[in-house]
Formats: C-alpha cells, sequence, structure tokens
C-alpha cells in the first residue's frame, strides 16, 4: 500500500508508516509518475487532482486537508470510482480569529466605532457562520447572504447582495469558487459590482483569488471610489499583483485559516477519510502535539476603565496580530509561498488563558463567549 503526502501538512508524519509506504512531497512535485502506483493522496490547494495527474493511477481516494477543493477535479474522480473528500470546517474558526483581527486592527488604524458600523458576509457556511458571529460580539449589526441556503431554508435571516451591498459599511467574502450555474462566484465582484460599492465602503476577500476581479479592485482603490481593501487570496499565486499590495489595508499570503488548530483539524479529518476508505486502524485517529505559539498560552489583561471595544481589541491582538503577516508579504512579496510553507504557529482563542482585571462582567462574558478562558476577573 502505498501514500502519498504534502510535506506541508503538519502532525502527520509517523502516522500512516506502520501500514503503508508513505512518500512526502512539496504539492507541486506530485506528479502522474508519483502516483500511478499510489492507493491515496493526501494534499493541500497546489496540487491539481485531475485527468493528468490519475489517469492509469490505482488512487482510490483523495482526501485535501483543506475546506477548498476546486484544485480537485470532482466530477472525473467519481466518473472513474475515486473517492475525494474535504475537510469542511476545519479552519472556519481560525479565519473567524483572523477576520476579528481584521476588523480591530481597521477600527483602531481608522478611529471607527464597530458597534456603529454593519458588516455583510457573503456566504455563510461554516466560515461565514462564524465570521458572523464573532462581528456580533464586536458590537456589530451583521447581514447575511447565502443564495443556495436561502432557498433551502428560507428567506428569513437573509438578504440580497444588492441589499447588503446598500447597507453594508464592511463586505467579506466567505464563498467557494464555482466557475458556473445561478450561483457561479467567479469574479462575483468583477468591474460592475465593484462600481457599485461606496467610497465608505470596505472590502474583504479570504475566500477564493478570483473571485475578486483585482483589476477592477485596484483601479477602485486607486480613484478612492472605495475606501479599502483586505485580501488574504489573490487571483493568481503566488505570482501577486505588487501594485495592488501597496494599496491595500491588509494583505496576507492566504493564511486565513493558518492557525495550528486548524491544520491539526484538517489534518485529522484527512486520516480518518484515507483510514476509512482503505480500512486502516485510523478511523478515531486526532492530531496531537500542537505546539504553543512564541508569546505562549497565558496572559493577562488589564481592563480597568476601559470601553469594551478597546478590551476585546487588546485580548484579540494578542492572539494574532494581522498587520504582522502584512508587514512581511510587503517586505518580501516574492516570498509567498515561503511565507506559508514556514508559517509561525498561530493559536486560536480557545487555546488561551486570560487573567482579566477590572474588567466588568459583560466584557468577560463576551471574551468568554470569543473562546477564551477567563480567569480572576476582579
Amino acid at each position: 500500500m502505498k501514500i502519498v503526502c504534502d510535506d506541508k501538512i503538519p502532525f502527520l508524519r509517523g502516522t500512516f508508516e506502520p501500514f503503508a509506504e508513505v512518500v512526502y512531497l512539496p504539492g507541486k512535485q506530485t506528479t502522474a509518475d508519483v502516483v500511478r502506483d499510489a492507493d491515496a493522496i493526501v494534499t493541500r490547494t497546489r496540487t491539481l487532482c485531475n485527468e493528468a495527474l490519475l489517469k492509469g493511477s490505482r488512487v482510490k481516494v483523495i482526501a485535501t486537508a483543506t475546506i477548498g477543493f476546486d484544485h480537485i477535479d470532482t466530477a472525473w474522480c467519481e466518473a472513474n470510482g475515486i473517492i475525494w473528500k474535504n475537510a469542511p470546517g476545519c479552519n472556519s474558526w481560525s479565519v473567524k480569529q483572523y477576520i476579528a483581527s481584521v476588523l480591530v486592527s481597521l477600527a483602531r488604524r481608522h478611529g471607527l466605532d464597530l458597534s456603529a458600523m454593519t458588516l455583510g458576509v457573503v456566504g455563510v457556511g461554516n466560515v461565514g457562520s462564524k465570521v458572523a458571529e464573532i462581528a456580533s460580539l464586536l458590537g456589530m449589526k451583521v447581514l447575511l447572504n447565502d443564495p443556495p441556503r436561502a432557498r433551502a431554508e428560507g428567506s428569513a435571516g437573509f438578504v440580497s447582495l444588492d441589499e447588503l451591498m446598500e447597507r453594508s459599511d464592511i463586505v467579506t467574502l466567505h464563498v467557494p469558487l464555482t466557475m458556473e450555474g445561478e450561483d457561479a462566484t467567479w469574479h462575483l465582484f468583477d468591474a460592475a459590482r465593484i462600481a457599485r460599492l461606496r467610497p465608505d465602503q470596505f472590502l474583504f476577500n479570504s475566500s477564493r483569488g478570483p473571485v475578486v476581479e483585482e483589476r477592477a479592485l485596484k483601479a477602485a482603490l486607486k480613484a478612492a471610489s472605495l475606501r479599502g481593501a483586505v485580501l488574504d487570496v489573490w487571483e493568481v499565486e503566488p505570482e501577486i499583483d505588487r501594485e495592488l499590495l501597496g494599496l491595500l489595508e491588509y494583505a496576507t499570503p492566504h493564511i486565513a485559516g493558518y492557525s495550528a488548530d486548524g491544520k491539526a483539524n484538517g489534518t485529522t479529518m484527512s486520516v480518518r477519510t484515507v483510514a476509512s476508505v482503505l480500512g486502516l486502524p485510523l478511523t478515531d485517529w486526532s492530531a496531537s502535539g500542537v505546539p504553543a505559539p512564541a508569546q505562549g498560552l497565558s496572559f493577562c489583561l488589564d481592563a480597568t476603565g476601559k470601553r469594551t471595544q478597546d478590551v476585546l481589541t487588546e485580548a484579540i491582538l494578542y492572539t494574532y496580530d494581522v498587520q504582522k503577516d502584512t508587514d512581511a508579504l510587503r517586505a518580501d512579496p516574492g516570498s509567498f509561498e515561503k511565507l506559508r510553507g514556514d508559517y509561525p504557529v498561530r493559536r486560536e482563542p480557545t487555546a488561551f488563558s486570560l487573567q482579566l482585571k477590572g474588567g466588568t462582567p459583560a466584557q468577560a462574558e463576551t471574551l468568554a463567549k470569543m473562546g477564551f478562558k477567563i480567569t480572576n476577573n476582579q
């Protein structure tokens, strides 16, 4: 039995070795020759799993340790008896943390009162739902747009994309990349739609790069017809538009979902998928040994006399500061893939113990709802 694994998937080495020959390779080096005699592929988004890679192989299952699966030709796999599975929701908490950091950082930079603002969430799946939760905890009003869910569940609770754009101060995108059909998202925000955004609005994209037409976004930012934008994903990765990079509020190398916790979840789900298909005794396996970040997993926050937005900002930025990733990318845009591959340990709020001093009961409750373990609020 042979299993080919992306060498950047963490917590994986040693797991399959008792049962199979295991080959670890960079995603782009996973070729047809390599997988021809493989039974399984454990991958990320950098490996295109299509006919060119898979035809003539004995691959039975593909597990991607990612939410997205547009790198897998699902129709071809299904037609040829290859089981595929992504890891839905594995890094949804991580993207929630990323957006929280962006929101409080943006508010601090521009003197914004988040409680007076509206966030429009486009795509309300595992990720978008959690983004809506964190925005509500930050005091924002939230509008939701998700046509497939609205059709399946009824329109209550959802608004049209036009209404969302009209009523939101910030629009954040959390959709899959789909190329056709009534819910196609390729260039969902094209030149025409971006032209309808106002000079007082912000646009975030941490879903898939081609959801936004970057040439139109760049033109809008240069013309100041849009107040600002944040990109974690790009139309052409890793060869990103460097002029656009300089125009953005925050710009990161496709790492919104890169918390160590989210990676561990994705690895766990992938191992269980392969184990189930190949009959390996690993269907209850879970990733272990998730390391602590450089700053440690406990901290003290003195909230005495501080307004709630400032308290929440300090707590969120202790766990993750999006400015650091922005600075790293701007310092060396050509290191896009290296920044992803060598990403430092980031842990989600649920991993942290927070000693709160002088905070109000409401502040302590909100921090607890964000996932922090609260101690000693006096």
